[in-house]
């Protein structure tokens, strides 16, 4: 009888199969090129957040106050229909907030490159209006942020939106003429309307712009927000002749009355 050593050492060692080495080595080799991949997106990842964070958004002068930027992937919301003929050139620049604000900005000027003669601002505040200053405030440093005017009541305007209240902004060097600004919160909507016109003339002419800015006023687009596709639809049902609603007497009361409020009897 043969010993066991013998049959042992007659056994051939255990081989594996090529198609199995192949597998293997192709695994590891795909591992390998995914492990790079992923240390590549996550340099360059970490690389363009860097690069990002000091980079200026927007401008000095496009941004209305520290916090916003401006938007310039988001698309119109609003238009205006029409406006003054002698104001040919126009802007449209949207802001947005990170606490969820959005203001669409719309301007005129004369000729393109000028001052802007008349702009109209429309607010859907987020949750920054809670630390945002007195809104007659803002509309005046929107004509200039350097600019010292005097401000007061102005009255008020019938639009398509209601009544909306007048101020009335006088330059305290004289230099400049008179503008007339307003402004409308519409709670509902969670809109607020505002703006001003600083046109030459009586104040007769930048009470019929205003007035003829708002009633031009339509919606492109309410995003999802029924409460103010709802607000414009009603509005249209009350468009009416903006000049007639500028000249028009919306209350005898001295302190509502369309015109520049004034003092009873002598001092």
């Amino acid at each position: 009888m043969r010993p066991m050593w013998a049959y042992r050492s007659t056994l051939r060692p255990a081989e594996i199969h090529p198609a199995l080495r192949s597998f293997a080595d192709e695994c590891t080799a795909v591992a390998a090129r995914l492990l790079a991949y992923v240390g590549a997106l996550a340099l360059i990842a970490i690389v363009g957040k860097q690069v990002l964070s000091n980079l200026p958004i927007g401008s000095a002068s496009s941004t209305p106050r520290p916090g916003w930027s401006l938007a310039s992937r988001s698309y119109p919301a609003f238009a205006v229909t029409q406006v003054d003929s002698s104001l040919k050139a126009n802007t449209y620049d949207i802001f947005r907030h990170p606490g969820g604000g959005r203001k669409d900005v719309l301007r005129w000027a004369a000729d393109p490159g000028e001052k802007p003669a008349a702009e109209l601002e429309l607010y859907r505040p987020g949750s920054e209006a809670r630390e945002a200053g007195p809104p007659i405030a803002e509309v005046a440093a929107r004509m200039g942020p350097d600019e010292m005017r005097d401000i007061e009541a102005a009255g008020v305007i019938d639009s398509k939106f209601g009544y909306v209240s007048l101020l009335g902004f006088t330059d305290k060097t004289g230099d400049r003429p008179p503008c007339l600004g307003f402004m409308k919160n519409v709670d509902d909507a969670n809109l607020r309307i505002s703006g001003w016109s600083c046109q030459a003339g009586p104040p007769q002419v930048r009470r019929t712009a205003i007035g003829c800015i708002l009633d031009h006023l339509i919606l492109l687009t309410a995003g999802n927000d029924p409460k103010l596709a709802e607000l414009f639809a009603h509005a249209e049902l009350r468009r009416g002749a903006c000049a007639t609603r500028a000249t028009s007497t919306v209350s005898a009361d001295w302190v509502t009355g369309p015109e520049n409020p004034g003092l009873r009897g002598a001092l």
